[in-house]
């Protein structure tokens, strides 16, 4: 074996070693620092390592800051870091709040980003208020009348309520109550229609920015539509309603009408049936009768007499109706 072939190794042995050690000691970060100007320890990066924190998540973003003239502590971004931040944003949101002339302090934006809120985004809008359209709200003035109304609502970040402050689903929220009430409190749609400017005085009157993370600054009023005549339509259903009613109580009462005209006639032919049943004894108590001498023949021809007089004063009465409702008819 040649005797520079265990030099060679040696030497690949220690450019990989040294290769590791690079890489876990991040010597080209740190000369980046010191030449920016941050006072960073190369043990401080080491232990970052150990930390589990990458420590370009930190030093780029304390260089940035240093840069823009801000006195970042390192512990305390490192803090964030491991607490699930986002370190740059924040010191992005810093430096934009400082070039802004907005107070704002690390832990107050630590804090807003800890939240859940995009930090910067919210330094921008305080800067630049953003408009939030709301959908189209329907409301129903006192004429019954339907009103349909989109409004634009410009509001600007409170960084003080960020945390723990409504968002925009609650302002949008707020403005489509304002807007209800202010169209079911005008007497004709009409008055709505000519003064769109009622409901932006009544809803910012009202302080909807309250407990929210922004400040109404204004609200416009971007489109009014005519909708449905509720009014008619709810008198409609309730005429139609009532007519229901009305016919389920008639069906009611006629049923009630039937069910009594069917016991009448039940009764009628349990009459008739008994009465059937009593003349059918007649002839037999009168042949017992004859038979037992308590009858005799002239008292049982005088009762047919007496019988047939009756029928036929019957028929004549019935024949003499007969003849003054044909006269009745004819005269008609």
């Amino acid at each position: 074996m040649p005797a520079f072939v265990p030099l060679i190794i040696i030497i690949a042995i220690a450019f990989i070693m040294l290769s590791i050690l690079l890489s876990f000691i991040p010597v080209g970060l740190w000369i980046t620092a010191y030449f920016s100007g941050v006072k960073v320890g190369i043990f401080t990066l080491i232990g970052m390592r150990f930390r589990r924190v990458q420590p370009i998540r930190i030093v780029n973003p304390l260089i940035k800051a240093t840069k823009a003239g801000l006195d970042l502590n390192i512990d305390k971004l490192e803090a964030h870091y491991l607490a699930g931040g986002d370190v740059n944003s924040v010191v992005d949101a810093l430096v934009a709040a400082q070039r802004a002339e907005i107070s704002l302090e690390f832990e107050r934006a630590a804090a807003i980003d800890l939240a859940g809120r995009e930090v910067l985004q919210a330094v921008q809008v305080s800067v630049n208020p953003k408009v939030i359209e709301t959908p189209k709200i329907a409301a129903v003035a006192k004429d019954g009348i339907e009103v349909m109304v989109k409004a634009r609502v410009t509001v600007r970040a409170n960084i003080e309520r960020l945390v723990g402050g409504a968002g925009e689903e609650t302002i949008i929220a707020r403005v489509g109550e304002g807007i209800v009430t202010t169209v079911g409190s005008a007497e004709s749609h009409k008055e709505v229609l000519e003064n769109p400017d009622l409901i932006s005085r009544t809803v910012l009157r009202k302080g909807l920015d309250a407990g929210t993370a922004y400040e109404i600054l204004s609200i416009d009023i971007a489109d009014i539509d005519i909708g449905r005549n509720i009014g008619a339509k709810l008198q409609t259903d309730q005429a139609e309603a009532d007519k229901r009613i009305a016919q389920a109580k008639a069906e009611e009462r006629r049923a009630m009408a039937v069910a009594h005209e069917q016991e009448m006639i039940a009764a009628v032919q349990e009459m008739r049936a008994k009465v059937v049943e009593a003349e059918a004894e007649v002839p037999r108590a009168m042949a017992t009768a004859l038979r037992e001498g308590k009858l005799g023949v002239m008292d049982y021809y005088n009762m047919k007499n007496v019988l047939a007089d009756t029928n036929m004063r019957e028929s004549i009465a019935k024949a003499s109706k007969e003849d003054d409702k044909s006269n009745d008819e004819g005269n008609r």
